[in-house]
């Protein structure tokens, strides 16, 4: 089994987009690369053998349908398109010229991650390393694919929101994660920029993790940082 990490080019003239896409890319483990025009692309895309691309459709210059039409004379790799256009004409465009999925903006690190790992099994003919996506510690299991947390007490029942939360303190179990980073992995790429959002949050998710019988000291506030979830 190859354990390479996938690497993927991320094509976007949006900071802010692009920031939130390669931040959740890498959390994943994904090497990511970020230009914010298509002849950069092309340049990196002869360069390097990459396993996706993310594509944005309005691009200065050559635009993301353009630059498909040029990477498909090249490759098969996965095209994923990213659009503030969410026509049925746009996706019926952008998939004819050679994209393989189309991502609609706003969309929240869930489903980007999601139509991601889609991609690259669809491109390597079958799964990849990492393909289990369930997270255990201090005796509860995280299963993201089921969307589930659950232990000996039984399952934990979580809002969407609560699930991300969780989700992002398990992953880095025994770190410090920063309101932050709590925001952006919890509410996606248009995240607020109210930090007490997440105190309020996290305060629902111990209460329904000790309502299901677990100990809500899992979640330990870090004063001044953020929030640690113990290993």
């Amino acid at each position: 089994m190859n354990d390479t990490p996938n690497r993927i080019l991320v094509v976007d003239d949006e900071p802010s987009i692009t920031e939130f896409v390669s931040y959740a890319l890498k959390k994943e483990g994904f090497y990511t690369d970020v230009v914010d025009n298509g002849e950069e692309a092309l340049a990196l895309a002869t360069k390097n053998p990459y396993d996706l691309f993310v594509l944005d459709i309005m691009l200065p210059g050559m635009d993301g349908y353009e630059l498909c039409r040029r990477l498909r004379s090249k490759t098969t790799v996965p095209v994923l398109f990213l659009s503030a256009r969410d026509t049925e004409l746009d996706k019926v465009v952008g998939l004819e010229i050679g994209g393989d999925d189309y991502l609609a903006k706003p969309f929240g690190v869930r489903e980007l991650i999601a139509r991601v790992r889609a991609l690259l099994r669809r491109g390597s003919g079958g799964d990849f390393p990492g393909a289990n996506h369930a997270i255990t510690a201090s005796g509860i299991t995280l299963d993201e694919d089921a969307h589930t947390a659950s232990g000996e007490h039984g399952e934990i029942d979580l809002t969407p929101r609560e699930f991300e939360l969780l989700a992002s303190l398990m992953k880095n179990a025994g770190k410090v994660v920063s309101r932050e980073d709590l925001l952006r992995d919890a509410w996606g790429w248009e995240y607020l920029t109210e930090t007490k959002t997440v105190d309020t949050h996290i305060k629902r998710l111990r209460d329904k993790i000790e309502s299901a019988g677990y100990d809500p000291g899992l979640v330990e506030t870090v004063r001044g940082y953020g929030y640690r979830f113990k290993q």
